[in-house]
């Protein structure tokens, strides 16, 4: 665990360079920028979304690639997804990537994603069912040991990738895969019904997610980097690590790091 304090503020502009992003990561943002957005108006300086976007291009490069989650679970109650237009759910710094031109959305219309750089194309070809799937961004992420950073934010709201680990090497007992049937209308305006799956929660098992426990874990073995910039929490996790770890928590120890379920201790 690396962490990074100072008294001095760091301009907006500037918060990127002080976390070991590297040149050519595959780097996915969770974030809540709003305190953020709040430190930057209490100093004068600038607000715009697109500065930071613009800081993490620069570092990455274009041997990089980078994902800014656009979730939207309207499609779960049979609403229309609509590649245009449906909104993101998960934070302003996706919605104001899908503004921009230089990035693209990925197709899934749960969990889809705004991407740039060197992947990208790949990304936006993907046409995974399975939200979790073995052709999914999620499996992307892993082969790619991509890096997530989390910006203001708990694992236990915005670790998504979790739900991939749980799907794919658990067999676990308190979730389970489910059909989702609604209208899609596609980057060409095209409509049709199309049914898509998602690894969901067993309703009738009470199950509550934790995740935050698996903290320890990764501070452990060397997973996460923690940085405390103009007093914001970051951390940067890398995935391929985070994997092994879910894994093992999932396999020896009844996911208990990872949630709470009825008959979890049976």
């Amino acid at each position: 665990m690396q962490i990074d304090d100072t008294d001095a503020y760091i301009r907006f502009q500037d918060i990127a360079k002080q976390i070991d992003i590297d040149r050519g990561d595959t780097l996915l943002v969770s974030s809540d920028m709003r305190h953020i957005l709040y430190q930057c108006l209490e100093h004068g300086d600038e607000t715009d979304l697109n500065i930071f976007l613009d800081s993490l291009q620069e570092i990455v490069g274009s041997e990089g690639t980078l994902l800014l989650p656009t979730f939207n679970w309207g499609f779960c109650q049979g609403i229309t997804f609509d590649y245009h237009t449906t909104s993101c759910r998960t934070g302003s710094l996706g919605k104001t990537a899908l503004k921009r031109g230089d990035f693209i959305r990925t197709k899934h219309p749960i969990y889809s994603f705004a991407v740039w750089g060197k992947d990208a194309g790949l990304l936006y070809e993907m046409e995974n069912r399975d939200a979790f799937g073995k052709d999914s961004p999620f499996a992307y992420l892993h082969r790619m040991a991509a890096k997530n950073l989390f910006i203001d934010v708990s694992y236990q709201h915005s670790f998504t990738f979790a739900h991939y680990v749980e799907e794919w090497e658990g067999n676990v007992p308190y979730r389970y895969n489910k059909d989702f049937t609604a209208g899609y209308i596609d980057e060409n305006g095209d409509e049709e019904q199309r049914t898509y799956s998602m690894f969901v929660r067993d309703l009738e098992r009470n199950v509550y997610v934790t995740l935050d426990p698996m903290e320890c874990l990764f501070i452990g073995h060397g997973a996460v980097k923690t940085y405390r910039i103009n007093g914001i929490e970051m951390k940067l996790l890398a995935l391929d690590k985070a994997y092994e770890l879910i894994k093992e928590d999932i396999l020896y120890n009844r996911s208990r790091n990872l949630c709470t379920y009825d008959g979890q201790d049976t």
